[in-house]
C-alpha cells in the first residue's frame, strides 16, 4: 500500500497518528509546505520501503530510528532544511538502493561505516556541510552507479580505493576542499561517464587513461595545482616536459641516420612504383579510396558482395540523403550501410560531418561504426547492425511491444548519449536530428544514437552555429519551426539575398545569444521523444491542429485527467496496485518532458540534468 500526496500545497506537521499506518509500504509527501521535525512516528512503519518527503521545510535532525526500518530500500529526504549530522545508524541500512539527503545543512563527516550500503546504487549527499575526509572503506560499494558529493567542506585526498567501485558511471566531488593527486586507479572505471572535481584544491598530473580520455577541461578546473596534456588546459606536468627534452635529444641523435635510411626508402619506392606502373593502368577505375575510421578497411567490393549488389531485398530503410542497407561480411558479421544520395545538393558535407563526428566520439550507446568507403562516385558508412531494429517500430508497429521498463531504459540510455555528446567530449556537438527512427535497439533492447549527418560541432567558446540544415518537422524547438515556415512562405517573391538575412532576423528573437543551433535544440527534441515515447502519439497525428500540440495536450491533460494521455498498452490488463504505479511513474516522466521541451531555451534543464532526473525516477518506481 502506498500513500501519494506529492505535488500539494499541504502544510503543518505530520500527524503522530501516522504510525497506525503498519502496513504502508511507500509514503511520498514531496513538494509540498511541511514543516517542523520528522516524527519518530515514521519509525514505526515497519513495512516501509519507500520513503519520499524531498523538498519539504522539515528541520532538525534525521531521527536516528530511522535506522531500526529495514525494510527501506528508497529514501529521499533532499531539498529540506535539516540540520546535525547524519545518524549513524542510516549507515546500516544494508538494503538501501537510494538514499538522497541533498541541499540540506547536515554537518558531520562520512563514517567507515558507509561500507555497509553494498546495495547502493544512487547516493546524493551534496550541498550540505559534510566535513573531513572521504573513507576508504567507500571503495567497497562496488555496485554503486551514482555519487554525488558536490558543494560539501570535505578535506584530504581522494581515495585511492574508489578505483574498486566498479558500476560507477557519475562522480562528482567538486566545489570542496580536496587536496592531494586524483587516483590513476580510476583509469580503470570502464563505467565512468561524468566526473567532475572542479574548484578543490588538487595538485598533481590529471590521468589521461580510461574514461578520462573523454573528459574535458570543465571537469578539473578551479583547481591551479593540476597539471597535464593540454587538453585540459593545465599547466604541462615537469615529468612530461624532461621526458620530451630527452625525447628531443634521442630525435637529434637519430635524424642523420634516419635520412640516410630514408632516401634508400624512397629510392626503392621509386624503383617499384616505375615497375607497376603499367599493371596499375589495367585496374579498374572503380578501386576504391577508403576512408577509415577504425582500423578495419571494407572495399567497395565486399560491400557489393555483402548487400547481393545492394539489392532491395537486403532495403532497410530509405531517407532524402541516403539509403540503409543490411549486408553480412564474409567473415558471417552483420553490417549496416548507409548509402549516400550523390544527387542530393551538399551531400559531401553531410557526409564529412558523420564521418567526423563518427570517428571522433565513443560510447555505449552510440552507433558504433566499422569503417567508411568513399571515392568519387560512392560514399557510404560501415555501421554495426542492430539486430532489434528502431524505437519507431516498436512503439507503432503492432507485432511489437514495449513495456514500461523496457521504454524508461531506452530513454534514460538516450539520455545518456546526448548527456555524453553536450558535456562529456571535448567539443559539444548538437545531434540535431533526434527522433524516434534514430533510436536504433541492438540484441539486449540497448539504445543507440544514430544518424548524425546534420549534427553540428560547437567549437570552444561557441554556445551556437548557424545552420540553414532543419531538422524533422514536430522535433524542431519553436524558433527552427519558424524558421521552416519562413522558407515555405517567402521562397517564391524574395531574392536569395535577403532571404538568408531574414531567415537570420526571424529567429533570433527566440534563441537570443543561444544561436539557431545549440544543445538546448537537442533538449527540446528529447523531451518531444520522451512525450512520443510514454503516449505513442507522434507529434504529426492528425488530431494535433491549430494551436494544439503534442506539448500542449500533455500539458492539458496532466492537470486534468492524466490517463487520458498515457498509452493505454502500459495500463491494460494489470491489477490495480500496479496501474497506479505506473500512471504515477508516467505522470513523473511527462512532467520532466516539459522541462526539456519548454518554449524558452533558457526554462529547459540540460541533458546533465535529464539523466539523472529520469534515473531518480527509474530508482523511484522499479522497487
Amino acid at each position: 500500500m502506498t500513500l501519494a500526496l506529492q505535488g500539494n500545497e499541504l502544510s503543518g506537521n505530520i500527524p503522530l497518528t501516522i504510525s497506525h499506518l503498519h502496513e504502508l509500504q511507500g509514503l511520498n509527501l514531496s513538494h509540498n509546505k511541511l514543516g517542523g521535525s520528522i516524527p519518530h512516528a515514521i519509525c514505526d512503519l515497519f513495512s516501509l520501503d519507500t520513503l519520499v518527503m524531498s523538498k519539504n521545510q522539515f528541520s532538525g535532525p534525521i531521527p536516528k530510528c530511522l535506522g531500526n526500518v529495514s525494510s527501506l530500500r528508497v529514501l529521499y529526504l533532499d531539498s529540506n532544511i535539516l540540520n546535525s549530522s547524519i545518524p549513524l545508524s542510516l549507515w546500516g541500512l544494508k538494503d538501501l538502493i537510494t538514499l538522497d539527503l541533498s541541499s540540506n545543512s547536515l554537518n558531520g563527516f562520512l563514517p567507515q561505516e558507509i561500507s555497509n550500503l553494498g546495495a547502493t546504487i544512487y547516493i546524493n549527499l551534496s550541498m550540505n556541510q559534510l566535513s573531513k575526509s572521504i573513507p576508504s572503506t567507500i571503495g567497497k560499494l562496488q555496485n554503486l552507479i551514482n555519487l554525488y558529493l558536490a558543494n560539501n567542506i570535505l578535506e584530504g585526498s581522494i581515495p585511492v580505493s574508489m578505483g574498486s567501485m566498479i558500476s560507477l558511471a557519475n562522480l562528482d566531488l567538486s566545489y570542496n576542499n580536496l587536496s592531494g593527486s586524483i587516483p590513476k586507479s580510476l583509469e580503470t572505471l570502464q563505467h565512468l561517464d561524468y566526473f567532475n572535481v572542479s574548484f578543490n584544491s588538487l595538485s598533481g598530473e590529471i590521468p589521461n587513461g580510461g574514461s578520462f580520455r573523454n573528459f574535458t577541461m570543465d571537469c578539473f578546473k578551479g583547481n591551479e595545482a593540476l597539471c597535464g596534456i593540454p587538453k585540459f588546459h593545465v599547466q604541462i606536468c615537469s615529468s612530461i616536459s624532461n621526458h620530451r627534452s630527452k625525447r628531443k635529444k634521442v630525435e637529434r641523435a637519430s635524424f642523420i641516420v634516419f635520412g640516410v635510411v630514408a632516401f634508400i626508402s624512397v629510392v626503392s619506392l621509386a624503383f617499384i612504383i616505375v615497375k607497376n606502373k603499367r599493371k596499375d593502368k589495367t585496374t579498374s577505375r572503380e578501386v576504391d579510396e577508403l576512408k577509415s575510421i577504425v582500423p578495419e578497411r571494407i572495399s567497395y567490393y565486399e560491400l557489393l558482395q555483402a548487400t547481393e549488389r545492394f539489392n532491395e531485398s537486403n532495403l532497410l530503410g530509405t531517407g532524402s540523403s541516403c539509403s540503409v542497407y543490411k549486408g553480412i561480411l564474409n567473415n558471417g558479421k552483420d553490417i549496416v550501410v548507409k548509402v549516400f544520395n550523390m544527387q542530393l545538393e551538399g551531400i559531401l558535407r553531410i557526409f564529412d560531418v558523420e564521418c567526423e563526428i563518427l570517428r571522433s566520439i565513443r560510447h555505449r550507446n552510440l552507433t558504433s561504426v566499422i569503417s567508411s568507403c568513399s571515392n568519387e562516385e560512392f560514399k557510404a558508412l560501415v555501421l554495426e547492425y542492430m539486430p532489434k531494429g528502431n524505437l519507431e517500430k516498436w512503439l507503432y508497429s503492432h507485432n511489437y511491444y514495449l513495456n514500461m521498463m523496457e521504454r524508461l531504459n531506452i530513454m534514460i540510455d538516450v539520455a545518456s548519449a546526448l548527456e555524453y555528446l553536450h558535456h562529456g567530449y571535448s567539443m559539444p556537438i548538437v545531434h540535431s536530428d533526434l527522433k524516434p527512427s534514430n533510436v536504433l535497439l541492438d540484441e539486449d533492447m540497448v539504445a543507440h544514437v544514430s544518424d548524425f549527418g546534420i549534427a553540428k560541432l560547437l567549437c570552444d567558446g561557441d554556445s551556437f552555429v548557424l545552420t540553414n540544415t532543419l531538422a524533422t518537422f514536430g522535433y524542431i524547438a519553436p524558433g527552427e519551426v519558424s524558421l521552416n515556415i519562413s522558407i515555405a512562405l517567402h521562397f517564391q517573391s524574395i531574392n536569395c539575398v535577403f532571404l538568408t538575412a531574414h531567415i537570420m532576423i526571424f529567429v533570433v528573437p527566440e534563441y537570443g545569444l543561444e544561436g539557431l543551433v545549440s544543445t538546448r535544440c537537442d533538449v527540446y527534441s528529447y523531451g518531444v521523444v520522451l512525450i512520443e515515447t510514454f503516449t505513442r502519439k507522434r507529434p504529426s497525428d492528425d488530431m494535433f491542429c491549430g494551436d494544439m500540440s503534442l506539448k500542449r495536450w500533455v500539458e492539458l491533460s496532466l492537470s486534468e485527467i492524466p490517463d487520458e494521455v498515457i498509452d493505454a498498452n502500459l495500463v491494460m490488463n494489470l491489477e490495480e496496485e500496479l496501474i497506479d504505479k505506473n500512471m504515477q511513474c508516467v505522470s513523473s516522466i511527462l512532467e520532466l518532458a516539459l522541462k526539456c521541451s519548454a518554449n524558452s531555451p533558457g526554462d529547459r534543464i540540460n541533458m546533465k540534468q535529464a539523466h539523472a532526473e529520469l534515473q531518480k525516477i527509474k530508482h523511484r518506481f522499479s522497487q
